[in-house]
Order: C-alpha cells, then sequence, then structure tokens
C-alpha cells in the first residue's frame, strides 16, 4: 500500500484512468462488432443501402479509434491495425461479389 501523499494520488488517477480507457476500448469493440455484422449482412445481400450501412458503420469505426489513438488509449500501431482489419473485411467481401477479370475473360 502506498505510504505518501503523492502516491496515494498517483493510484487514484491510475484507476480514473484505467475506467475511462476501459471505456474508450469497449466503445472501440462494440463499433467494430457492428461493423462486421454490417459486412456480413451485405455479404448476404449485397444492395446499396446495406453498402450505405456498412460505410456508416465504418466511418464511425474509423472516428473512434482515431480519437482512441489520438488520447492514448491505443498505440498508433494498435489502431492502424485495427483500421486495416476493417477495411480487409469489406475488400475480401467484394472481391468475393464481383468477378475478376481472369474469371470474366474465361466465360
Amino acid at each position: 500500500m502506498a505510504n505518501n501523499k503523492s502516491a496515494l494520488k498517483r493510484i487514484k488517477i491510475n484507476e480514473r484512468n484505467r475506467i475511462h480507457n476501459q471505456s474508450y476500448k469497449s466503445a472501440v469493440r462494440t463499433l467494430m462488432k457492428k461493423y462486421f455484422a454490417a459486412v456480413e449482412d451485405y455479404a448476404q445481400q449485397p444492395t446499396q443501402e446495406s453498402l450505405e450501412e456498412v460505410q456508416s458503420r465504418m466511418s464511425a469505426a474509423y472516428s473512434k479509434i482515431d480519437k482512441a489513438v489520438k488520447r492514448g488509449v491505443l498505440h498508433s500501431n494498435n489502431g492502424a491495425r485495427k483500421k486495416s482489419r476493417l477495411a480487409k473485411a469489406l475488400q475480401r467481401v467484394n472481391k468475393q461479389l464481383t468477378p475478376s477479370s481472369e474469371e470474366v475473360a474465361a466465360s
């Protein structure tokens, strides 16, 4: 246990920051899950509305990740990795939906 004023203050501050950071990380995870769910829906039924939903979810997730990085909750590389995962999920679905030039030439 801490036995001076400054150490006690640091304990309080660290606990306050831990709770604040935890809420940010939770929000990032929630937005990422909602984005991945929207991408799944888009893969099942590729309509313009579902694509717009995916784009809006991606925008919200990117924004929250960038804010978490800016506030020091996430390391910049961690934020970049999360954003890369989001983009890669949509690219994977788009690649499945649109035939490649090789497949078009073969048919």
